[in-house]
């Protein structure tokens, strides 16, 4: 019974990580805060550059902040590479239009989260 019980499990998670959609460019995500100091999937500049251009130090201006999938590439080693963009038109830190995020590995880790 157990075998049964741990079989019926395990293909039913199977099923949900094969039931994840790709991204498609329109698709709408929230930036959430990182469980580290810093974003590891998301290429936001180093706080040193933050810091030299006079804008904020922390990465809490990103927070929530809705943004919009502008294009999408996969990798060779099957990675979803996006480029994001703010929804509402402005700018990341005051001067970044864009930034290029690891879709895959940040749905993941939870550092985006896909807009209900």
């Amino acid at each position: 019974m157990k075998k049964l019980l741990f079989t019926l499990f395990f293909f039913g998670y199977c099923f949900m990580v094969s039931a994840q959609s790709e991204p498609k460019v329109g698709d709408e995500l929230i930036i959430k805060a990182p469980l580290s100091q810093s974003y590891h999937y998301i290429k936001f500049p180093k706080p040193n550059i933050l810091i030299k251009r006079g804008t904020v130090t922390r990465y809490k201006s990103v927070y929530g902040n809705e943004v919009v999938i502008n294009d999408v590439m996969t990798k060779a080693n099957g990675d979803v590479h996006v480029e994001l963009k703010k929804k509402d038109g402005s700018k990341f830190f005051g001067f970044l239009s864009k930034v290029k995020a690891n879709y895959t590995k940040a749905i993941e880790a939870e550092e985006m989260i896909t807009a209900p």
